[in-house]
C-alpha cells in the first residue's frame, strides 16, 4: 500500500514546498542577523518544518475522505478557539494569537483548512443529488453562511486580510463546483455597493490608513506609508543578483519592517535580487499548477473541491503578500507561504500540503470534475 500511495503521490509538489521552505529560511537567518529580537526566528523556523513534515506526513497516509468526516465538529472547534482568541492581549493591535511562552497559535490559520473541508463536503453532498443544485439560492445561503461566521469572528480580531481569504476560497471552490456566472457578477455588485459601508463602519483607522496610503505612500511617509515605502526599495535596490546575504541596507539597518514574516519577499528580493526573487514565483507557479492538475485528477468530487480550496488559499496569499511587497496591493498581515517566519502558519500550509498529497496519491489519472 505504501508503495502504491508513494508511486501516485505528486513529489513535484513537496519538491516545491521544500525549496520554497529553504530559501525562507535563509532569507529569515538574514534578515534577523542584526536584530537581537529576530536572530533565533530562522532556528525556530527550522523547529517547525520538522514538525511541519511529521505532520505532512501523518496526513499524507490518511485517506482524506477522513477528514470530510470529521469536518463538522472540526470546524465547530475553531469557532470556539476563534470566540477564545478575542479575549486574548493584543499584539500588534489584534486579537489573533494564543500565546504559550514564546509561542504564538494563530487558530484563523488551522480554521482556514477545516473551512474548505466542510464547504467542500457541503458541495459535494449537494453535487451528488444533482449538478446543478449548487445554483439553487438557497443552498449558495448555506455555504456563505458557513464561511460568513469565521469571517465575523476574525474582523472581530481584527484581521481583514485573512477574511478576505475565506471569501476568495470560497469564490474559487463555487466556480470549480459549477456555479452560474451570474451568481457571481450578482455578487461582484453587491461586495462595490459594500465598498463604502466596510470602508467606514468595519475597518478600524489602521485599515482605512493602509487604504489611503497604498494609493498614495507619501501622504504619510514617516508613518502609516513608511512600510510600503521602505519595501519597495528593497525590492528594487537588488537588482539582478542582489546585495549579498546580511548585506542589505534595507534589512540590515533597521529599516524594512517586520521583516523575517511580512516583508520576507523584500529581504530576498534586495539581498539575493531579481534571479531568486523570480525563482519563487516560478517555484509557486509550479505549485499552484500541479494542485490544479491534481484537483482536475481526483477520484471524486469531494478530492476536487478540497484541493482547490487549498489553490485559493496559496494562490491568494502568495498574491496579496508579494503584491503588496511591491506597492502594487495595500498592506496586510498576509504571509508568504512556506517562505515567511511563523509557526502556526508553516504548520497549517504543511497540513494543507499533506491533504492535497493524499487526495494526489489515491486520485484516477482521468478528469473527474470540470
Amino acid at each position: 500500500m505504501f508503495k502504491t500511495l508513494l508511486k501516485n503521490t505528486d513529489l513535484i509538489v513537496l519538491i516545491a514546498v521544500i525549496a520554497l521552505v529553504i530559501i525562507g529560511i535563509i532569507g529569515i537567518y538574514s534578515a534577523g542577523y542584526n536584530d537581537a529580537t529576530l536572530k533565533d526566528d530562522y532556528f525556530k523556523q527550522f523547529l517547525w518544518l520538522i514538525v511541519s513534515l511529521v505532520a505532512l506526513t501523518v496526513v499524507w497516509l490518511i485517506d482524506y475522505n477522513m477528514f470530510g468526516v470529521l469536518s463538522i465538529p472540526l470546524y465547530v472547534v475553531c469557532l470556539g478557539l476563534l470566540v477564545g482568541v478575542l479575549f486574548t492581549t493584543p499584539i500588534y493591535g489584534a486579537r489573533s494569537w494564543f500565546q504559550f511562552g514564546s509561542i504564538s497559535v494563530q487558530p484563523s490559520e488551522v480554521t482556514k483548512i477545516i473551512y474548505i473541508l466542510l464547504s467542500a463536503k457541503f458541495m459535494e453532498h449537494i453535487l451528488s443529488k444533482d449538478k446543478k443544485a449548487i445554483n439553487k439560492w438557497y443552498n449558495i445561503l448555506i455555504i456563505l453562511g458557513i464561511m460568513l461566521v469565521p469571517v465575523i469572528l476574525v474582523l472581530m480580531q481584527p484581521d481583514f486580510g485573512t477574511a478576505v481569504v475565506f471569501l476568495f476560497i470560497t469564490v474559487t471552490m463555487l466556480f470549480k463546483a459549477g456555479i452560474n456566472y451570474k451568481y457571481v457578477l450578482i455578487g461582484l455588485l453587491i461586495l462595490i455597493t459594500l465598498i463604502p459601508i466596510i470602508y467606514f463602519f468595519v475597518l478600524n483607522d489602521v485599515q482605512q490608513q493602509r487604504i489611503l496610503v497604498f494609493l498614495n505612500p507619501e501622504l504619510d511617509p514617516l508613518g502609516s506609508g513608511y512600510n510600503a515605502i521602505q519595501s519597495k526599495i528593497a525590492v528594487g535596490s537588488g537588482m539582478l543578483f542582489g546585495t549579498g546575504l546580511l548585506n542589505g541596507t534595507q534589512t540590515q539597518y533597521g529599516y524594512l519592517p517586520v521583516k523575517t514574516s511580512d516583508f520576507i519577499f523584500s529581504v530576498i528580493s534586495e539581498e539575493m535580487g531579481f534571479i531568486i526573487s523570480t525563482l519563487i514565483v516560478i517555484i509557486y507557479t509550479v505549485l499552484l499548477v500541479r494542485i490544479v492538475n491534481i484537483s482536475k485528477t481526483a477520484r471524486d468530487t469531494y478530492g476536487a473541491l478540497v484541493s482547490i480550496g487549498i489553490f485559493g488559499m496559496i494562490f491568494f496569499h502568495f498574491i496579496e503578500n508579494i503584491g503588496m511587497t511591491m506597492g502594487l496591493l495595500p498592506i496586510t498581515g498576509i504571509p508568504l507561504p512556506f517562505v515567511s517566519y511563523g509557526g502556526s502558519n508553516l504548520l497549517t500550509n504543511f497540513i494543507a500540503i499533506g491533504i492535497v498529497l493524499s487526495i494526489s496519491a489515491r486520485r484516477q489519472r482521468t478528469i473527474f470534475v470540470d
